[in-house]
Parts: structure tokens; sequence; C-alpha cells
């Protein structure tokens, strides 16, 4: 299981590869390639094609049409902002993870309708932190979250502690040296 998942953002095709070298480089092997951009799709497929190895998802996926995209591309999961039943529906059909966006309690109940168990919680630092997550997940046992939003290497340690964090995303492992970056989370795992 990846505890930490890089929330990367490709604008160049040529950028592909060498960030995501710099990630495994550094000790993470995973990364959400965020459909923000026109070339995720392509990314991600390069991405599979040259590190096999790699838990290379799709993330800010906001719809069936994109869902569809990331699979064709080979994506091994598929990250929402919010919850799309479409998505949720689609995913569970093919065997690939997907992790929605629930922040409220019902939203909450609909992604267990959806027979889904791990959500993303986004953003996590606007909407209570781990003191919310806490909150959630009394009357929520059986899920566990992946806050991103706020999560960074000062309280990394923290929110991993939490039994009900399955993993954190993030981009702030993108910002200056990659590989470095990376060392530290790994140290902190």
């Amino acid at each position: 299981m990846d505890r930490v998942i890089p929330v990367v953002v490709i604008k160049d095709i040529k950028d592909a590869i060498p960030t995501l070298k710099a990630l495994r480089d550094g000790g993470v092997n995973c990364a959400e390639i965020t459909f923000r951009t026109a070339c995720a799709a392509e990314a991600i497929a390069l991405g599979v094609k040259e590190f096999p190895d790699m838990n290379i998802g799709a993330g800010t996926v906001i719809n069936l049409e994109q869902a569809k995209k990331a699979v064709e591309a080979g994506s091994k999961f598929l990250v929402s902002p919010g919850l799309s039943a479409e998505v949720a529906v689609y995913a569970k059909e093919l065997g690939i993870p997907y992790y929605p966006g629930c922040v409220t309690p019902t939203e909450i109940m609909q992604a267990i309708e959806l027979g889904i168990n791990i959500v993303k919680f986004f953003p996590a630092n606007v909407y209570g932190g781990l003191k919310a997550l806490k909150a959630l997940s009394a009357p929520f046992p059986q899920i566990k979250f992946i806050p991103t939003g706020g999560v960074d290497l000062t309280n990394l340690e923290e929110f991993l502690a939490f039994e009900k964090v399955y993993a954190v995303g993030g981009s702030f492992m993108m910002k200056g040296d990659i590989v470095e970056n990376c060392k530290e989370i790994i140290k902190k795992l």
C-alpha cells in the first residue's frame, strides 16, 4: 500500500518521465496524474509504459468521459475532488479503485451506498483536518480517509498515525527537489 500519493500536474508531456523518475528515485512509487491538463491521458499512458512497477493513477477525474480516458491510458486508480456516482459504478465494474472526495456525512453515506470504503478528504485543511477526520470516523467506522490539501512534511506523521487514514495525498513533494523531498517523506513513514 502506498501511504503517500503525490498529486502530479504534467503541463508538458516531456516532463512526465523526469517527474515520475524523480518520485521513484526518491522512494515514492505512486503518482496521481491530474486531469487538469490536455496531456494528462498521454502522461498516464507514458508513465505506465515506462514505469510498470509504479502505481500510476488519474486525479481530478470529474466525469465518466475522463474516467474512461484514464482507464484506456492504463490508470491503476481514479481520484475525484468530489463524488461521481457514474465514475463509481464504472470503476466498480472494472475493479479499479476509486477514491472520491467526500467531506460531509451525506457524501460519505453516498460513497458507502456505492460500495466505497476509502474516500479522499479534500481540502483537508479547510474542512477541519485531523480533528474533523476523527469526528467523522466515529459514525463511519468502515471508512478510511485520504486527506489531501494542507498535508505537508510538518504534519504528515500526525495524519499517518491516525488508524483511519489510509494514505495522504498532496503536491507538497512536487515543489523544489522532488527526489530529496521524497527521501524526507520516506524517513517519516
